[in-house]
């Protein structure tokens, strides 16, 4: 059998933007599986499982989310139609294995950012992290939040990833407020506030209609500090003096 499907995701695909090179996005096992050179000396079972991964993320990155088929992945392979289902039940169920393992990349991201012991730094710290996640691995945050699930009842592992990411933000915040029932239910309410201003902000800059806002100079190139200096004072912060406006040149690369 010849594995013809890349590691890693490789050129720009339309809306499905990538970052190649050292930024190359890695949909990898969550910290604590083996890696799959590991996995191929001792079971090549494995090693077939995890080319179909990495064949699906080729066809996501090529057709979309909606272009998936075990057909297509089979045929990247060049395997027959019916092996992926050696350890996939369905599509829907090596969907559910890609988007679990982009949560588990996505809190591993947030839960590597840097801490001060300051619990409001380390609270902006997780916000920069979380903007960083989405700006340099816009596919894997679009499947976590622009792709529809399958059925839940069927991938608790992607449940419990998805939770556990959430659960960063959530623990953060019941640390400074406390643990007692009214606490609780104000630092959920703080994280829902945190996480949704930081969605639109992650997905309005990633949309095409940004390159035709005709922002003033400096605007978007101070947007992340500015948006987690305004939840800080939406959480009752102090005030701090938003970042300097400076003319600078868009970073962002056109779409193609």
């Amino acid at each position: 059998m010849t594995v013809n499907a890349s590691a890693a995701f490789v050129g720009t695909y339309g809306p499905w933007a990538l970052v190649t090179g050292p930024q190359a996005m890695s949909l990898g096992p969550s910290p604590s599986a083996e890696s799959p050179s590991m996995a191929r000396s001792r079971d090549p079972a494995a090693s077939l499982k995890e080319a179909c991964v990495q064949a699906a993320r080729e066809v996501i990155a090529e057709h979309g989310v909606e272009g998936l088929s075990m057909r297509d992945v089979a045929r990247k392979l060049d395997i027959s139609h019916q092996a992926p289902y050696r350890h996939f039940e369905s599509r829907d169920h090596l969907l559910a294995e890609i988007m679990r393992r982009c949560f588990a990349d996505f809190a591993q991201h947030l839960d590597d950012r840097p801490r001060t012991g300051s619990p409001a730094a380390d609270l902006e710290a997780m916000g920069h992290a979380y903007l960083g996640y989405a700006r340099q691995k816009p596919l894997e945050y679009r499947l976590m939040f622009g792709t529809p699930w399958p059925e839940p009842a069927q991938h608790p592992a992607l449940v419990q990833h998805a939770v556990h990411a959430f659960n960063l933000l959530r623990d953060s915040l019941r640390a400074m407020h406390g643990h007692r029932p009214e606490a609780h239910a104000q630092a959920d309410r703080e994280a829902m506030f945190i996480w949704s201003t930081l969605h639109g902000m992650a997905s309005i800059t990633q949309a095409d209609v940004m390159q035709h806002l005709n922002l003033a100079p400096g605007v978007e190139r101070g947007l992340p500090a500015d948006m987690l200096a305004r939840i800080g004072l939406g959480l009752g912060q102090p005030e701090r003096a938003p970042p300097a406006a400076t003319p600078a040149k868009s970073q962002r690369k056109p779409r193609r």
